[in-house]
């Protein structure tokens, strides 16, 4: 009997995967630990190794499918003294939520060669124009019309259309704006009839009616990219966030930094010192060192560093676990190795899935001043800003210092204000005093 090859969970929250490669094609010999495929999950593209010996008899999912749900056959393996007439004894059920990649690059209008299907169309087009007397209730308007309703806050159910069929169109709206419309009589509020709202994720030609019917090009959605839409509209909607914000003064580390760098190969950064610093800050603040659950607040043990890491379509937070054991050279050395990794799609699930607090440094482009979002179900995140020179009173003086700006976000549940006050300013003293990371 074939050997089925299923589609890994190569994440907790891996529920369906993309085939981005086969690295075997039909009549080839796979051993165990081979490399048969790459898979981009809701994380990252991952290698997946054969666990099974065989030849590859068939590839079930194209190269290039979308939307391949989590064991569901992606190949099978012929195994010894078997052929492909074994084959058709197999199951022939392929996936069915499986699509090739769409074209990103086709430009495309908003206005489609062929009318869109009902659930394609925006809610104000549903409703075609009709005479009156097939129902007292309803409101016929045009798309136009709604729009500028909806966007103006005008109730479109009080409005007597001037146009055909007492049509409601684009100057009924504006003279209800000038306070000159024509006005029906009003109508009992069981039977009022209302405009369907939009969807919370419009489609796309939602959402070009609203810009205007502008053309454009769709970027086809990556499982990274939703999966990041998601978990981030999450927190912003059930997580209470606040933030605090301090000064840090860099010329003390600019100088530690420049002096390190003289005597090593390898070169330290202004992050490895952020890092180094927010883990020995969490170290003596470990409040903040913790996670929201609904029967207790998880303090952590160890101090793993989530760093964000941009990618072409996204982000990942490869961790520099117990990041408060390690020096700087070691937390440098080990930055250096995960980014370029993560950038290859090359980081294995325990570099990426966990850690306990995350750091956002935007300081390389030149950023002023951001706030991150937090990344469930840590409590909090550092934002970093680049370090900039402006002047600085001290002692009835002013003088020119090199400022970093640094805001945390905080889950209020986990983290009190005043908890926060005081990692924020442990973390400035480490960075302001830099010799004291080696103490």
């Amino acid at each position: 009997m074939p050997i089925e090859v299923l589609m890994p969970a190569l994440s907790p929250t891996m529920t369906e995967g993309n085939l981005a490669k086969w690295h075997k094609k039909v009549g080839d010999t796979v051993k165990a630990g081979d490399i048969i495929a790459e898979i981009e999950t809701d994380k990252a593209t991952m290698e997946v190794e054969a666990v099974d010996e065989g030849v590859v008899g068939e590839l079930v999912v194209p190269e290039g499918a979308q939307g391949v749900k989590v064991n569901a056959v992606i190949a099978r393996l012929l195994g010894e003294g078997e052929d492909k007439a074994a084959l058709k004894s197999a199951s022939s059920a392929a996936p069915k939520a499986v699509s090739p990649a769409p074209a990103a690059s086709t430009r495309q209008s908003a206005a489609p060669a062929s009318p869109p299907s009902a659930a394609e169309k925006p809610a104000a087009q549903t409703a075609p124009p009709a005479p009156a007397g097939n129902g007292a209730d309803r409101v016929f308007a045009s798309p136009l019309a709604r729009r500028m309703a909806a966007q103006a806050g005008v109730d479109i159910a009080r409005l007597k259309g001037t146009g055909p069929h007492g049509r409601i169109v684009k100057a009924d709206i504006d003279a209800a704006l000038k306070g000159g419309a024509p006005m029906r009589a009003p109508a009992p509020a069981a039977s009022s009839p209302k405009a369907p709202p939009m969807p919370a994720t419009p489609s796309m030609a939602q959402v070009a009616a609203l810009a205007g019917n502008a053309p454009y090009t769709p970027i086809p959605h990556t499982n990274m990219r939703r999966t990041i839409a998601r978990r981030l509209t999450e927190v912003q909607q059930s997580v209470p966030v606040f933030y605090l914000t301090v000064d840090c003064e860099l010329d003390a580390l600019l100088e530690a930094r420049a002096n390190v760098n003289a005597q090593i190969e390898s070169k330290i950064s202004v992050n490895d010192f952020v890092i180094k610093a927010a883990a020995l800050a969490l170290r003596k603040v470990p409040a903040v060192n913790a996670s929201w659950s609904e029967d207790a607040v998880l303090r952590w043990d160890n101090v793993d560093i989530s760093v964000a890491v941009a990618l072409e379509d996204g982000l990942i937070t490869p961790i520099i676990r117990n990041a408060d054991q390690k020096g700087l050279a070691q937390i440098s050395a080990e930055m250096k190795d995960l980014a370029a990794r993560a950038k290859a799609n090359k980081l294995k699930l325990e570099e990426f899935q966990g850690g306990t607090f995350s750091i956002s440094n935007l300081g390389m482009f030149g950023v002023s001043e951001f706030t991150a979002v937090i990344n469930p179900p840590q409590s909090c995140i550092l934002a970093v800003a680049a370090g900039v020179q402006q002047p600085v009173a001290r002692d009835g003086a002013v003088k020119v210092a090199t400022i970093m700006r640094c805001t945390i976000s905080c889950d209020h549940r986990v983290v009190d204000g005043a908890t926060a006050a005081k990692f924020m300013n442990a973390f400035r003293k480490y960075v302001q005093a830099p010799v004291t990371m080696l103490l």
